[in-house]
């Protein structure tokens, strides 16, 4: 079936809902909303399409486009929710279940007749995690069986006036900035990280630190430092630590207001934005004791052979300073016993690859770049390297660009399977690096590799399977990943020819580098890179800050 998928951006669910029914063998095309109506209306004129879908819209589409065709809204409600703020709503009121809707298009917001609804559960995670994930495996189950019962013919979507849903109708109005506000004397922790945690990537929570508005973004729980509500308590891996009435939190990023004339108006690591007192930097180890409640965004874990090193960025972006102490804790793993090391794990992001939000407000965005993908490729030459044991990257979430070919460097990926993978850089007009030269075709085959790369589309987590770039598909959900990946760890751990495996690979490790060293595929990688970064007129440059700042792209 030709499908035509209209969003208001390209972002996680609307590249899965591609990526999955491209891989039903549906023609599926993309126009961006933000491009204005009329491009809706010549993307619809040209393709034809049997259908249309809107997996992630923030603008109407146009009356003459919904008229004239069916149009499938996926609404992150459940059954009878309406309103442009429904997660952030789901979060706020501490809502252990929810659900995702697909209904017809038509003049009222959210009321057309239903196609598929489908329940999920809330788990104490951020939005934008909940999204990506619990949010996005119902609205693929629900997209998928709206489809279906398009295609078939005999289906009749329920009108909501309908005696068993008319009951459940709820409007919810825009969750506005002043529902989110933070009254850091009288607000307890857990309502505290509730509403960092319900704006953690959009829009963030307006608050003052130091004499300045800025949005805070995200929100951890801290068990130990404490002081008087609403101070700046200490630093940690660019977060800053913030009292409550009751206890403290974590804040990873800040994000200045526009209006406010700093020239980064975007999310960054929180010390990055503040400029004011020197705060204290509160250190925690890498082997956390078990019973600490606080926020760290690296941790080691040892389980008998195994050895688990598990990271969590905000975004899955990897600035120079991420990079180093992954490397740093990577090596720390090198030094334990273990048999099997595990890379990753934890749900969410895997890792999109550097970070353009620090590189687009340094000082020099060209000498940033360069310092961040020497570091990225600096971690993924250890991964390469190691050949005294498995290593097994384990993807609970996306992963993009570099984060993608720092997955290929291991011996294993195993991948959840509601993941989607962006094994290229062309988008950002850049060649690529991290040794993909190497890790790619050596997966995925010559000629994969160029496709991939060239056509530079979204790939699911079954398609990367087919293709050799995911071993093994996880296929629970996303809280129970990291649980699973243990359990699978172990019994890798413990398979009679580990051994046999562990010295072939290190014969195969030998071979590759009489054959081509590692530090060649670096070198000719690195050149294609550094001339564009240091060319004012490159392309890079202008795609790089269109993405910080939000700035629409193109369409498919």
């Amino acid at each position: 079936m030709d499908i035509l998928l209209v969003a208001s951006a390209f972002n996680s669910l609307s590249q899965r809902v591609y990526a999955e029914l491209s891989d039903l063998g549906h023609r599926v095309g993309v126009v961006l909303a933000g491009h204005g109506p009329d491009a809706v209306r010549r993307a619809v004129r040209d393709r034809r399409p049997e259908l249309i879908i809107a997996p992630m819209l923030k603008t109407a589409l146009p009356e003459d486009v919904w008229q004239r065709h069916t149009c499938l809204i996926v609404h992150p409600g459940p059954l009878g929710d309406r309103g442009p703020s429904s997660l952030d709503w789901a979060v706020a009121d501490g809502a252990d279940r929810w659900g995702v809707t697909v209904l017809q298009a038509e003049a009222a917001m959210d009321a057309g007749a239903v196609w598929a609804s489908e329940p999920f559960p809330v788990p104490p995670v951020g939005k934008s995690d909940l999204y990506r994930n619990e949010a996005a495996d119902a609205a693929l189950t629900a997209v998928h069986r709206a489809v279906r019962r398009y295609a078939d013919g005999a289906y009749k979507p329920r009108p909501q006036s309908d005696p068993a849903i008319h009951g459940q109708v709820v409007w919810r109005d825009v969750f506005r900035q002043e529902r989110r506000r933070i009254d850091w004397t009288a607000d307890d922790t857990a309502t505290v990280l509730r509403k960092l945690r319900g704006a953690d990537s959009q829009p963030g929570v307006l608050d003052e630190l130091l004499g300045r508005e800025v949005f805070l973004h995200g929100g951890h729980p801290e068990d130990r430092l404490r002081g008087e509500p609403g101070e700046l308590l200490a630093t940690r891996a660019g977060a800053v630590c913030r009292a409550t009435r009751d206890g403290a939190v974590w804040i990873p990023e800040l994000r200045p207001r526009k209006s406010s004339g700093d020239p980064a108006p975007f999310r960054r690591p929180a010390t990055d934005v503040l400029a004011g007192p020197a705060l204290p930097e509160s250190p925690v180890p890498l082997e956390l004791p078990a019973d600490r409640r606080t926020w760290t965004d690296i941790r080691y874990r040892q389980h008998g052979d195994v050895g688990l090193v598990t990271f969590s960025f905000p975004g899955g972006a990897m600035s120079t300073d991420h990079c180093r102490r992954l490397l740093a804790a990577y090596r720390y793993a090198l030094a334990r016993p273990s048999r099997v090391l595990v890379l990753g794990g934890r749900r969410d992001f895997f890792s999109n690859g550097i970070h353009l939000n620090v590189i687009e407000a340094a000082p020099d965005p060209a000498e940033e770049s360069r310092t961040n993908l020497d570091a990225m490729d600096d971690l993924v030459e250890a991964v390469l390297r190691t050949t005294d044991r498995l290593v097994v990257a384990a993807l609970g979430g996306n992963a993009a660009a570099g984060g993608a070919m720092l997955a290929l460097a291991a011996d294993e990926v195993w991948c959840r399977a509601g993941a989607v993978l962006n094994p290229h850089y062309r988008r950002m007009g850049l060649y690529g690096s991290e040794f993909w030269t190497y890790s790619l075709p050596r997966r995925a085959g010559a000629e994969t590799a160029r496709r991939l790369t060239e056509e530079a589309r979204p790939v699911s987590a079954a398609t990367a399977a087919g293709t050799g770039l995911v071993d093994r598909l996880v296929r629970v959900p996303a809280q129970g990943f990291t649980a699973e990946v243990g359990r699978l760890a172990a019994e890798l751990a413990g398979a009679p020819d580990l051994d046999r495996r562990i010295a072939a690979k290190a014969a195969a490790r030998r071979a590759d580098e009489e054959e081509r060293p590692l530090a060649e595929y670096r070198r000719d990688e690195l050149a294609r890179m550094h001339a564009v970064f240091f060319d004012p007129g490159a392309a890079y440059h202008a795609l790089r800050s269109d993405f910080v700042r939000k700035v629409p792209g193109g369409a498919r």
